[in-house]
C-alpha cells in the first residue's frame, strides 16, 4: 500500500486528506467567491500536490519523487478544492441574484420561473 501513496497511509491521511484536503477546500472557496475561472483552482491543486509531496517527504519519510504519490495526491486535492468551489459557486448564484437563480441542490441552481 505504501507504493502507491509513496508513503504509509497514516501519512497519506494526515497530510494529504487532512492538511492539504482542508487547504485544497479553503482554496476552492475563495476563488469561487471571488469569482475566479475554475482553471485556476486546477493550477493552485498542482502547486498544492508539489507542497504536498514535499511534505510527505520531509516529514512523513515518503518517497519525493514519487508520481504515482503525486498523481494520488493531487486528484485527492482537486477533487476536494473542486467540490468546494461548485458548492460555493451555486451559493454564491443564489444568494447574489435571487431574482433570477433558485437552488435545485447542492451543485446546482437553475432559473426561477
Amino acid at each position: 500500500m505504501g507504493d502507491l501513496f509513496g508513503t504509509s497511509l497514516g501519512g497519506f491521511l494526515g497530510l494529504t486528506v487532512v492538511m492539504f484536503g482542508g487547504a485544497s477546500f479553503m482554496t476552492g472557496q475563495a476563488l469561487a467567491d471571488t469569482w475566479r475561472p475554475y482553471r485556476q483552482m486546477l493550477l493552485y491543486s498542482l502547486l498544492l500536490g508539489a507542497g504536498d509531496r514535499f511534505l510527505v517527504w520531509g516529514l512523513a519519510h515518503g518517497e519525493l519523487l514519487s508520481l504515482p504519490g503525486y498523481i494520488l495526491d493531487t486528484l485527492v486535492i482537486v477533487f476536494t478544492g473542486s467540490l468546494a468551489y461548485r458548492v460555493t459557486q451555486a451559493r454564491k448564484m443564489v444568494v447574489q441574484y435571487p431574482w433570477l437563480y433558485e437552488r435545485a441542490g447542492l451543485f446546482q441552481w437553475r432559473e426561477k420561473t
